[in-house]
């Protein structure tokens, strides 16, 4: 096998230096245009390509972006391929790694990209995460960082996210218009903020309408469509059962319309259903399942642009926060009113 062509083999066959033939490459004023030419022409013949990793670690720059995600699912894909999008355009490569909402696997995740030598990290924290140690001694070894979709108030960074309180309002709102009362919550683990934020919203809206929370129509469960489904079962035995039920996610919305399907109920006439993301399934299941829409890959291209700005700008962005608005469509599963 042929060896690949060096920066020490060009010089030899030039009769030149080393450091003439690097100087010639990055196109330095101070080569003459003779031998910069010469240089050019005999890298083009012999296919030369130089040792990305040497001249990263000189510039002390990878153009890599350390991605951290709790999963793959449709919606952090589509934020992925937003950051993907702008990174690729700004001369970046992405790195994914994946935590599986797992606490230890987040920690092995950032210590692999550490070593990696990435620029910096893009993180969205898995459900189990409690302590952000982990991510604080990135941040003091001012590597640049920023947390979009899952934010945290224990992080002081850059942070991209939608107005998660909006989102449940909207949802809780609609249902109170369209004549529910009783309206149970299927809200994701306590110790996320995105869960936290859209309980909010579903409680400003029942303040609003002047109709007093319930705990027991509170549900707290993983964002899992087994747990909606039995969380959901739970609910509908109850001897005063909810009348409307809002998930804070499209894969508890589907456990629970399987859950008030078997118990035999009709949405939206018996009971209705809203759910979070707006994900296209929604559309393809019977009854069509209302939701609010958040801009997944308008997020990741907003997240991708304010990391190149945290990487270029020497000023301190921590306090940078960037909201996007969210979409409330209206489907089959909790329409019983129709707008004139």
């Amino acid at each position: 096998m042929t060896k690949p062509p060096t920066i020490k083999d060009i010089a030899r066959q030039l009769n030149i230096s080393v450091s003439t033939v690097s100087r010639a490459i990055r196109n330095a004023s101070d080569v003459n245009k003779e031998t910069k030419q010469a240089v050019l022409n005999l890298v083009a013949e012999l296919n030369y390509q130089p040792n990305q990793l040497a001249l990263s670690l000189r510039n002390k720059q990878t153009h890599t972006i350390g991605v951290i995600v709790p999963n793959l699912d449709y919606v952090l894909s589509m934020m992925v391929r937003g950051i993907d999008e702008v990174a690729l355009e700004a001369g970046y490569t992405v790195m994914i790694c994946q935590s599986n909402e797992s606490f230890g696997r987040e920690i092995l995740n950032t210590r692999r990209l550490l070593e990696s030598l990435v620029d910096g990290f893009i993180i969205s924290v898995s459900s189990e995460t409690k302590n952000f140690d982990h991510i604080k001694k990135i941040q003091e070894k001012e590597i640049p960082m920023v947390v979009f979709d899952r934010v945290t108030p224990h992080l002081k960074a850059p942070s991209v996210r939608i107005d998660n309180e909006d989102g449940g309002f909207q949802a809780t709102e609609h249902l109170i218009e369209q004549g529910y009362k009783r309206i149970a919550i299927l809200a994701g683990p306590k110790n996320l903020d995105i869960s936290n934020k859209r309980m909010e919203g579903y409680l400003s809206a029942l303040k609003k309408n002047k109709i007093k929370p319930d705990p027991s129509l509170i549900m707290h469960c993983d964002f899992n469509q087994d747990y909606a489904f039995f969380a959901t079962e739970e609910l509908l035995s109850m001897k005063k059962r909810p009348d409307a039920i809002f998930t804070i996610s499209d894969r508890m919305a589907i456990g629970a319309m399987l859950a008030i399907k078997k118990k035999g109920l009709i949405m939206p006439d018996d009971i209705g259903l809203v759910g979070f993301n707006d994900e296209p399934i929604l559309n393809l299941v019977s009854p069509t399942i209302s939701s609010v829409e958040q801009p997944f890959f308008e997020m990741g291209k907003t997240t991708a642009k304010l990391f190149i700005e945290c990487m270029h700008n020497k000023e301190d962005m921590s306090n940078v926060e960037k909201v996007l608005k969210t979409k409330l469509h209206i489907r089959e599963s909790s329409q019983k009113k129709l707008k004139h």
